[in-house]
């Protein structure tokens, strides 16, 4: 396919997620890639430091099991992935709640009962000290089983029924959705602010529906031994030489890019897989979209403050700190033997008084003292996660013209399954454009952590 003037048939810009994704499509179908990446790294946002052997993610993003591109995708067979314990658990009132756990609606009503009828002393599985009937911060029985069935229809409901909802900023939309005002508040929107990074919840409704399908489908996750091992996969599963760093491109077109250091590469056609603010430098005219700033503080302790892989959640917004967990009880490569690591997600612009306000709440939410935590590192991202408020188009084109693509997750959902599949599309786009059909490979079963 190659004429002499061509280095590759197609050029990508920038080794994150989607311009990986879409290596791999197109070098499945025959055709030559080239991918420039002006760090001297791959994976953009999803980095992870390494210190004193922690393994320290830049961002923290979440994922799920139920993300279909995570299985779909060729490259990543060997990915293994740490999953939380289900649900979530709901610190509030000084107590934590495990919620979040979706149940058929007659399953539900039968926990509702089980719980109303139960001796004095609750039954096993039960919210702590929750009593006969109590109600918990959360609600009572039946607010808690009617939660569990709201989430087991909503994993069954198909993408494109969600998709086709009226769409209205997710916080507005809550008020309609049948919930009472203690589960809405003490559970729904602190998790819908962890999986959307928005604490003000103006994203778009269909899209934190989709968030809330993916968290009923499956069960949070991340990447065993840090985030940056996902692109790190990507790109070794590419053919060698395919993926070249340190190159900065200062111009592009469909039939070439200039570069900083290393002159004109020529192409047939060229992707654009920056994240929105590089890819408007070199292509202006591309949207902008607003971000969502995040700030992730790791602590290291003597021994963890909760001896489960759980997400905690702070059902009663009484700090910065919109979410945490015990990483090293989630994934143990992320700390030396014999240490806790703690990562916990500021929202938003943080505080002035960040280290100290941040390690109050964290006092609280774990309910133990903090005197012998230590700060590993405070990384504050303030273009973290592209904002999708409404109206916001998931699918939005990834063709500019013939030659001519764009993918991130800034041209989708702003997650990582929203990167893996913009990356699909574009890779699609211009398969087609030059006749070409994609390779149709067999979803794998995703592998867990050891």
């Amino acid at each position: 396919m190659l004429s002499t003037a061509h280095h590759a048939d197609v050029v990508i810009v920038g080794a994150g997620l989607a311009g990986l994704s879409a290596a791999h499509q197109l070098t499945g179908a025959g055709v030559s890639v080239m991918v420039l990446e002006a760090a001297g790294e791959v994976g953009g946002r999803m980095s992870t430091e390494h210190l004193d052997g922690f393994r320290l993610d830049r961002i923290g993003q979440l994922l799920s099991t139920s993300y279909p591109e995570l299985t779909r995708t060729p490259g990543l067979d060997g990915l293994a992935v740490s999953a939380f314990a289900p649900g979530v658990l709901v610190h509030s009132a000084g107590r934590h709640y495990r919620a979040g756990v979706p149940r058929s609606a007659r399953g539900a009503l039968a926990t509702a009962r089980a719980l109303a009828s139960a001796p004095r002393g609750g039954t096993r599985g039960a919210p702590r000290s929750t009593a006969r009937g109590a109600a918990t911060p959360l609600g009572g029985p039946l607010d808690q089983a009617r939660l569990g069935a709201s989430l087991a229809r909503l994993a069954a409901t198909p993408v494109e029924r969600l998709l086709a909802r009226p769409e209205l900023p997710i916080g507005t939309a809550l008020q309609t959705r049948g919930l009472p005002a203690r589960t809405l508040d003490g559970f729904v929107r602190p998790l819908l602010s962890a999986l959307l990074c928005d604490p003000d919840l103006t994203t778009s409704s269909r899209c934190a529906d989709l968030a809330l399908r993916g968290f009923a489908r499956g069960r949070l996750c991340v990447p065993t031994g840090g985030a940056s091992v996902l692109p790190e996969l990507l790109a070794a599963a590419l053919p060698p030489g395919t993926v070249r760093s340190g190159v900065k491109v200062t111009s592009v077109a469909t039939t070439a890019v200039t570069t900083a250091d290393h002159g004109v590469i020529g192409c047939r056609s060229l992707l654009l897989a920056t994240d929105a603010r590089a890819a408007s430098e070199l292509l202006p005219g591309l949207r902008v979209p607003p971000f969502h700033p995040v700030t992730v503080v790791h602590h290291t302790a003597p021994a963890p403050p909760l001896a489960e892989p759980a997400l905690l959640l702070d059902g009663d917004g009484g700090g910065p700190v919109a979410h945490t967990a015990v990483m090293s009880e989630v994934d143990p490569a992320r700390a030396p033997r014999g240490r806790a690591l703690i990562s916990s997600t500021v929202l938003g612009p943080p505080p002035p008084d960040l280290e100290t306000s941040v390690l109050a709440h964290l006092g609280r939410l774990y309910g133990t003292s903090t005197a012998d935590w230590d700060l590993l590192a405070v990384r504050h991202t303030p273009e973290a996660v592209p904002a999708m408020p409404a109206p916001h188009d998931v699918r939005r084109p990834v063709r500019l013209l013939a030659g001519l693509y764009v993918c991130g997750d800034h041209r989708d959902t702003s997650t990582v399954q929203g990167a893996l599949y913009s990356g699909r599309r574009a890779a699609h786009a211009l398969l087609s454009d030059l006749g070409l059909r994609p390779a149709t490979p067999k979803p794998k079963a995703m592998r867990p952590a050891a």
